[in-house]
Protein backbone atom coordinates (compact mmCIF):
# COMPACT_ATOMS: atom_id res chain seq x y z
CA UNK A 1 0.00 0.00 0.00
CA UNK A 2 0.95 3.63 -0.50
CA UNK A 3 0.47 4.64 3.12
CA UNK A 4 0.80 8.36 2.36
CA UNK A 5 -2.36 8.21 0.22
CA UNK A 6 -4.54 8.23 3.34
CA UNK A 7 -3.24 11.33 5.17
CA UNK A 8 -6.13 13.74 5.85
CA UNK A 9 -8.40 11.88 3.43
CA UNK A 10 -12.08 11.81 4.42
CA UNK A 11 -13.31 8.21 4.68
CA UNK A 12 -16.81 6.94 5.48
CA UNK A 13 -16.99 3.52 7.19
CA UNK A 14 -20.29 1.72 7.76
CA UNK A 15 -20.18 -0.91 10.48
CA UNK A 16 -17.35 0.79 12.39
CA UNK A 17 -18.58 -0.62 15.71
CA UNK A 18 -18.20 -4.19 14.47
CA UNK A 19 -15.17 -6.46 14.43
CA UNK A 20 -13.81 -5.79 10.92
CA UNK A 21 -15.06 -2.21 10.85
CA UNK A 22 -13.38 -1.47 14.17
CA UNK A 23 -10.02 -2.79 12.98
CA UNK A 24 -10.38 -0.85 9.71
CA UNK A 25 -11.19 2.38 11.58
CA UNK A 26 -8.12 1.95 13.80
CA UNK A 27 -5.91 1.32 10.77
CA UNK A 28 -7.28 4.25 8.75
CA UNK A 29 -6.71 6.65 11.63
CA UNK A 30 -3.24 5.19 12.09
CA UNK A 31 -2.61 6.14 8.44
CA UNK A 32 -3.82 9.70 9.05
CA UNK A 33 -7.33 9.50 7.56
CA UNK A 34 -10.38 11.35 8.86
CA UNK A 35 -12.73 8.49 9.74
CA UNK A 36 -16.50 9.03 9.77
CA UNK A 37 -18.34 6.03 11.21
CA UNK A 38 -21.96 4.99 10.62
CA UNK A 39 -23.31 1.98 12.50
CA UNK A 40 -25.61 0.58 15.12
CA UNK A 41 -24.23 0.18 18.63
CA UNK A 42 -21.58 -2.54 19.10
CA UNK A 43 -23.15 -5.95 18.44
CA UNK A 44 -21.52 -7.69 21.42
CA UNK A 45 -20.39 -6.93 24.93
CA UNK A 46 -17.46 -6.88 25.31
CA UNK A 47 -16.60 -5.56 21.85
CA UNK A 48 -13.50 -4.47 19.98
CA UNK A 49 -15.02 -0.99 19.66
CA UNK A 50 -15.16 -0.52 23.43
CA UNK A 51 -12.12 -2.53 24.51
CA UNK A 52 -9.75 -1.00 21.93
CA UNK A 53 -11.35 2.46 22.29
CA UNK A 54 -12.00 2.78 18.59
CA UNK A 55 -13.91 6.00 19.27
CA UNK A 56 -10.54 7.71 19.74
CA UNK A 57 -9.87 7.12 16.05
CA UNK A 58 -13.07 8.76 14.76
CA UNK A 59 -13.83 12.19 13.39
CA UNK A 60 -17.57 11.39 13.55
CA UNK A 61 -19.51 8.57 15.20
CA UNK A 62 -23.06 8.27 13.87
CA UNK A 63 -25.28 5.61 15.45
CA UNK A 64 -28.12 4.84 13.09
CA UNK A 65 -29.66 2.05 11.03
CA UNK A 66 -29.04 1.50 7.33
CA UNK A 67 -32.80 1.03 7.08
CA UNK A 68 -33.11 4.77 7.80
CA UNK A 69 -32.40 6.13 4.35
CA UNK A 70 -32.52 9.77 5.47
CA UNK A 71 -29.99 9.12 8.25
CA UNK A 72 -27.61 7.51 5.76
CA UNK A 73 -27.96 10.50 3.43
CA UNK A 74 -27.37 13.06 6.18
CA UNK A 75 -24.29 11.29 7.53
CA UNK A 76 -22.74 10.95 4.09
CA UNK A 77 -23.42 14.58 3.21
CA UNK A 78 -21.86 15.74 6.48
CA UNK A 79 -18.76 13.60 5.98
CA UNK A 80 -18.21 14.58 2.32
CA UNK A 81 -15.93 11.53 1.97
CA UNK A 82 -13.70 10.60 -0.91
CA UNK A 83 -13.75 6.88 -0.03
CA UNK A 84 -16.58 4.73 1.35
CA UNK A 85 -16.07 1.30 2.94
CA UNK A 86 -19.34 -0.54 3.41
CA UNK A 87 -19.03 -3.24 6.09
CA UNK A 88 -22.30 -2.85 8.03
CA UNK A 89 -24.29 -6.08 7.79
CA UNK A 90 -25.96 -8.95 9.57
CA UNK A 91 -22.90 -11.24 9.21
CA UNK A 92 -23.90 -14.60 10.69
CA UNK A 93 -25.25 -17.62 8.80
CA UNK A 94 -27.07 -19.12 11.78
CA UNK A 95 -28.66 -15.78 12.70
CA UNK A 96 -29.96 -15.53 9.13
CA UNK A 97 -31.91 -18.75 9.69
CA UNK A 98 -33.45 -17.23 12.82
CA UNK A 99 -34.21 -13.87 11.18
CA UNK A 100 -34.16 -14.11 7.39
CA UNK A 101 -36.26 -10.96 6.82
CA UNK A 102 -34.05 -8.86 9.09
CA UNK A 103 -30.94 -10.21 7.37
CA UNK A 104 -32.27 -9.39 3.90
CA UNK A 105 -33.49 -5.93 4.98
CA UNK A 106 -30.12 -4.98 6.46
CA UNK A 107 -27.83 -6.49 3.88
CA UNK A 108 -29.78 -5.89 0.67
CA UNK A 109 -31.81 -2.72 1.24
CA UNK A 110 -29.12 -1.24 3.48
CA UNK A 111 -26.66 -1.44 0.59
CA UNK A 112 -29.21 0.08 -1.79
CA UNK A 113 -29.79 2.98 0.63
CA UNK A 114 -26.06 3.64 0.82
CA UNK A 115 -25.60 3.61 -2.94
CA UNK A 116 -28.56 5.96 -3.36
CA UNK A 117 -26.93 8.32 -0.88
CA UNK A 118 -23.64 8.15 -2.78
CA UNK A 119 -25.43 9.31 -5.92
CA UNK A 120 -26.11 12.67 -4.23
CA UNK A 121 -22.63 13.21 -2.76
CA UNK A 122 -20.17 14.05 -5.52
CA UNK A 123 -17.05 14.05 -3.36
CA UNK A 124 -17.14 10.23 -3.34
CA UNK A 125 -14.64 8.66 -5.73
CA UNK A 126 -14.45 5.08 -4.48
CA UNK A 127 -16.83 2.64 -2.80
CA UNK A 128 -15.61 -0.74 -1.54
CA UNK A 129 -18.51 -3.01 -0.61
CA UNK A 130 -17.60 -5.98 1.57
CA UNK A 131 -19.52 -9.16 0.85
CA UNK A 132 -18.23 -12.68 1.63
CA UNK A 133 -16.70 -15.82 0.17
CA UNK A 134 -20.14 -17.41 0.59
CA UNK A 135 -21.62 -15.52 -2.39
CA UNK A 136 -20.66 -18.36 -4.73
CA UNK A 137 -22.89 -21.23 -5.75
CA UNK A 138 -21.07 -23.76 -3.64
CA UNK A 139 -20.77 -27.10 -5.41
CA UNK A 140 -18.55 -28.62 -2.73
CA UNK A 141 -15.79 -29.18 -5.27
CA UNK A 142 -12.04 -28.93 -4.50
CA UNK A 143 -11.41 -26.10 -6.96
CA UNK A 144 -11.12 -22.56 -5.60
CA UNK A 145 -13.85 -20.15 -6.71
CA UNK A 146 -13.01 -17.34 -9.12
CA UNK A 147 -14.72 -13.97 -9.38
CA UNK A 148 -16.38 -15.08 -12.65
CA UNK A 149 -18.00 -18.19 -11.14
CA UNK A 150 -21.80 -18.22 -10.63
CA UNK A 151 -23.28 -16.58 -7.56
CA UNK A 152 -25.60 -18.49 -5.25
CA UNK A 153 -26.68 -18.73 -1.65
CA UNK A 154 -27.95 -21.78 0.21
CA UNK A 155 -28.82 -19.87 3.40
CA UNK A 156 -30.45 -16.41 3.73
CA UNK A 157 -27.16 -14.75 4.70
CA UNK A 158 -25.30 -16.06 1.65
CA UNK A 159 -28.24 -15.22 -0.62
CA UNK A 160 -28.38 -11.68 0.76
CA UNK A 161 -24.70 -11.11 0.04
CA UNK A 162 -25.01 -12.55 -3.46
CA UNK A 163 -27.86 -10.08 -3.98
CA UNK A 164 -25.57 -7.27 -2.79
CA UNK A 165 -23.10 -8.26 -5.51
CA UNK A 166 -25.84 -7.93 -8.12
CA UNK A 167 -27.03 -4.59 -6.74
CA UNK A 168 -23.49 -3.20 -6.79
CA UNK A 169 -23.00 -4.34 -10.37
CA UNK A 170 -26.34 -2.84 -11.38
CA UNK A 171 -25.58 0.56 -9.84
CA UNK A 172 -22.12 0.49 -11.38
CA UNK A 173 -23.39 0.24 -14.94
CA UNK A 174 -26.62 2.21 -14.44
CA UNK A 175 -25.46 5.29 -12.55
CA UNK A 176 -21.69 5.40 -12.05
CA UNK A 177 -19.46 5.81 -15.08
CA UNK A 178 -16.78 8.17 -16.33
CA UNK A 179 -19.14 9.93 -18.72
CA UNK A 180 -19.61 13.66 -18.24
CA UNK A 181 -23.24 13.54 -17.11
CA UNK A 182 -22.88 10.78 -14.50
CA UNK A 183 -21.34 10.38 -11.06
CA UNK A 184 -17.63 9.50 -11.47
CA UNK A 185 -17.42 7.13 -8.48
CA UNK A 186 -15.96 3.64 -8.97
CA UNK A 187 -17.49 0.69 -7.11
CA UNK A 188 -15.84 -2.61 -6.25
CA UNK A 189 -16.91 -5.57 -4.15
CA UNK A 190 -14.57 -7.57 -1.93
CA UNK A 191 -15.09 -11.24 -1.07
CA UNK A 192 -12.93 -12.40 1.84
CA UNK A 193 -12.43 -15.74 3.52
CA UNK A 194 -13.03 -16.52 7.19
CA UNK A 195 -11.30 -13.78 9.17
CA UNK A 196 -9.90 -14.19 12.66
CA UNK A 197 -8.26 -11.79 15.08
CA UNK A 198 -8.41 -10.25 18.51
CA UNK A 199 -11.60 -8.52 19.59
CA UNK A 200 -14.14 -10.82 17.95
CA UNK A 201 -16.76 -11.87 20.49
CA UNK A 202 -19.49 -12.88 18.02
CA UNK A 203 -21.52 -15.99 18.69
CA UNK A 204 -21.46 -19.01 16.39
CA UNK A 205 -17.92 -18.32 15.17
CA UNK A 206 -15.22 -20.89 15.72
CA UNK A 207 -12.36 -18.81 17.14
CA UNK A 208 -14.47 -16.69 19.54
CA UNK A 209 -16.28 -19.87 20.66
CA UNK A 210 -12.92 -21.52 21.36
CA UNK A 211 -11.52 -18.58 23.31
CA UNK A 212 -14.71 -18.17 25.37
CA UNK A 213 -14.75 -21.86 26.27
CA UNK A 214 -11.03 -22.07 27.10
CA UNK A 215 -11.22 -18.91 29.21
CA UNK A 216 -13.99 -20.49 31.30
CA UNK A 217 -12.16 -23.81 31.51
CA UNK A 218 -14.85 -25.54 29.44
CA UNK A 219 -14.49 -27.69 26.32
CA UNK A 220 -15.40 -26.18 22.96
CA UNK A 221 -17.96 -28.21 21.03
CA UNK A 222 -17.31 -28.54 17.30
CA UNK A 223 -20.25 -28.81 14.89
CA UNK A 224 -18.44 -29.57 11.61
CA UNK A 225 -14.81 -30.46 12.40
CA UNK A 226 -14.05 -31.59 8.82
CA UNK A 227 -15.33 -28.42 7.14
CA UNK A 228 -12.58 -26.59 5.20
CA UNK A 229 -12.41 -22.78 5.14
CA UNK A 230 -9.96 -20.13 3.84
CA UNK A 231 -8.81 -18.75 7.21
CA UNK A 232 -6.89 -15.48 7.45
CA UNK A 233 -6.18 -12.72 9.95
CA UNK A 234 -8.51 -9.75 9.73
CA UNK A 235 -5.61 -7.47 8.78
CA UNK A 236 -4.97 -9.57 5.66
CA UNK A 237 -8.40 -8.86 4.22
CA UNK A 238 -8.32 -5.21 5.33
CA UNK A 239 -5.01 -4.70 3.57
CA UNK A 240 -6.73 -5.87 0.40
CA UNK A 241 -9.62 -3.46 0.89
CA UNK A 242 -7.25 -0.54 1.45
CA UNK A 243 -5.15 -1.41 -1.58
CA UNK A 244 -8.27 -1.78 -3.72
CA UNK A 245 -9.55 1.62 -2.59
CA UNK A 246 -6.22 3.20 -3.53
CA UNK A 247 -6.60 1.79 -7.02
CA UNK A 248 -10.17 3.08 -7.28
CA UNK A 249 -9.04 6.68 -6.68
CA UNK A 250 -5.93 6.40 -8.82
CA UNK A 251 -5.19 6.29 -12.53
CA UNK A 252 -7.19 3.86 -14.67
CA UNK A 253 -9.59 3.39 -11.77
CA UNK A 254 -12.22 1.83 -14.07
CA UNK A 255 -9.99 -1.24 -14.41
CA UNK A 256 -10.52 -2.07 -10.72
CA UNK A 257 -14.28 -1.45 -10.49
CA UNK A 258 -15.36 -5.08 -10.26
CA UNK A 259 -15.32 -8.04 -7.84
CA UNK A 260 -12.22 -9.24 -5.96
CA UNK A 261 -11.35 -12.28 -3.84
CA UNK A 262 -9.08 -11.86 -0.82
CA UNK A 263 -8.02 -15.07 0.87
CA UNK A 264 -5.07 -17.30 1.74
CA UNK A 265 -3.34 -19.57 -0.71
CA UNK A 266 -4.34 -23.22 -0.70
CA UNK A 267 -1.53 -24.19 1.67
CA UNK A 268 -3.17 -22.10 4.41
CA UNK A 269 -6.61 -23.70 4.20
CA UNK A 270 -7.51 -25.79 7.23
CA UNK A 271 -10.42 -27.70 8.69
CA UNK A 272 -12.45 -26.48 11.63
CA UNK A 273 -10.93 -29.25 13.73
CA UNK A 274 -7.37 -28.27 12.81
CA UNK A 275 -7.98 -24.63 13.70
CA UNK A 276 -9.56 -25.54 17.02
CA UNK A 277 -6.68 -27.89 17.85
CA UNK A 278 -4.12 -25.20 17.00
CA UNK A 279 -5.86 -22.65 19.25
CA UNK A 280 -6.04 -25.22 22.03
CA UNK A 281 -2.27 -25.81 21.75
CA UNK A 282 -1.57 -22.07 21.88
CA UNK A 283 -3.88 -21.65 24.85
CA UNK A 284 -2.42 -24.43 26.98
CA UNK A 285 -3.02 -27.89 28.36
CA UNK A 286 -6.35 -27.00 30.03
CA UNK A 287 -8.01 -26.43 26.63
CA UNK A 288 -10.31 -29.26 25.52
CA UNK A 289 -12.29 -30.13 22.38
CA UNK A 290 -15.51 -32.12 21.99
CA UNK A 291 -17.63 -33.16 19.01
CA UNK A 292 -21.18 -31.78 19.07
CA UNK A 293 -23.34 -34.63 17.77
CA UNK A 294 -26.49 -34.16 19.85
CA UNK A 295 -28.23 -31.38 17.94
CA UNK A 296 -29.46 -31.08 14.36
CA UNK A 297 -27.62 -28.06 12.98
CA UNK A 298 -28.54 -25.89 9.95
CA UNK A 299 -26.69 -26.53 6.70
CA UNK A 300 -23.16 -25.17 6.39
CA UNK A 301 -20.79 -25.65 3.46
CA UNK A 302 -18.27 -28.44 3.91
CA UNK A 303 -15.64 -27.15 1.48
CA UNK A 304 -14.92 -23.59 0.37
CA UNK A 305 -11.79 -22.15 -1.23
CA UNK A 306 -11.04 -18.86 -3.00
CA UNK A 307 -8.91 -18.18 -6.07
CA UNK A 308 -7.04 -14.92 -5.45
CA UNK A 309 -5.17 -14.81 -8.77
CA UNK A 310 -6.86 -11.56 -9.80
CA UNK A 311 -5.81 -9.73 -6.60
CA UNK A 312 -2.29 -11.13 -6.76
CA UNK A 313 -1.82 -10.21 -10.41
CA UNK A 314 -3.67 -6.90 -10.82
CA UNK A 315 -3.28 -5.46 -7.30
CA UNK A 316 0.02 -7.12 -6.38
CA UNK A 317 -1.71 -8.18 -3.15
CA UNK A 318 -0.76 -11.28 -1.20
CA UNK A 319 -1.04 -12.49 2.40
CA UNK A 320 1.80 -11.51 4.76
CA UNK A 321 1.14 -13.73 7.78
CA UNK A 322 1.09 -17.51 7.91
CA UNK A 323 -1.88 -19.24 9.50
CA UNK A 324 0.29 -19.91 12.55
CA UNK A 325 1.12 -16.20 12.85
CA UNK A 326 -2.54 -15.27 12.46
CA UNK A 327 -3.61 -17.65 15.23
CA UNK A 328 -0.73 -16.55 17.49
CA UNK A 329 -1.66 -12.87 17.06
CA UNK A 330 -5.30 -13.66 17.86
CA UNK A 331 -4.51 -15.58 21.05
CA UNK A 332 -1.91 -12.99 22.13
CA UNK A 333 -4.46 -10.18 21.73
CA UNK A 334 -7.05 -12.06 23.79
CA UNK A 335 -4.59 -12.89 26.57
CA UNK A 336 -3.47 -9.24 26.69
CA UNK A 337 -7.10 -8.22 27.18
CA UNK A 338 -7.54 -10.74 30.00
CA UNK A 339 -4.42 -9.36 31.65
CA UNK A 340 -5.74 -5.79 31.54
CA UNK A 341 -3.33 -4.29 29.00
CA UNK A 342 -4.01 -1.15 26.97
CA UNK A 343 -5.84 -2.72 24.04
CA UNK A 344 -5.86 0.42 21.91
CA UNK A 345 -2.08 0.38 22.05
CA UNK A 346 -1.96 -3.41 21.59
CA UNK A 347 -4.13 -3.20 18.47
CA UNK A 348 -2.03 -0.44 16.92
CA UNK A 349 1.09 -2.47 17.68
CA UNK A 350 -0.33 -5.45 15.80
CA UNK A 351 -1.20 -3.18 12.87
CA UNK A 352 2.36 -1.83 12.80
CA UNK A 353 3.75 -5.38 13.03
CA UNK A 354 1.62 -6.38 10.07
CA UNK A 355 2.68 -3.36 7.99
CA UNK A 356 6.32 -4.23 8.64
CA UNK A 357 5.90 -7.95 7.86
Amino acid sequence: MNLADWANRSVFVTGHTGFKGGWLSLWLHHLGAQVHGFSLNPPTSPSLFEVARVDRSLTADTRADLADRDAVQRALEQAQPEVVFHLAAQPLVRESYRDPIGTLATNVMGTAHLLEAVRAVHTVRAVVIITTDKVYENREWPYPYREVDPLGGYDPYSASKAAVELIAASYRVSFFTDTKDRHPVHIATARAGNVIGGGDWASDRLVPDCLRAFERGEPVRLRYPQAVRPWQHVLESLSGYLLLAEKLIGRDAFLYANAWNFGPDATRDATVGEIAQAIACLWGKEARLELDIEVQHPHEAGLLRLDTSRARGALDWRPCWSLKQALQATVDWHRSWIEGEDMHKKSLTQISDYQNA
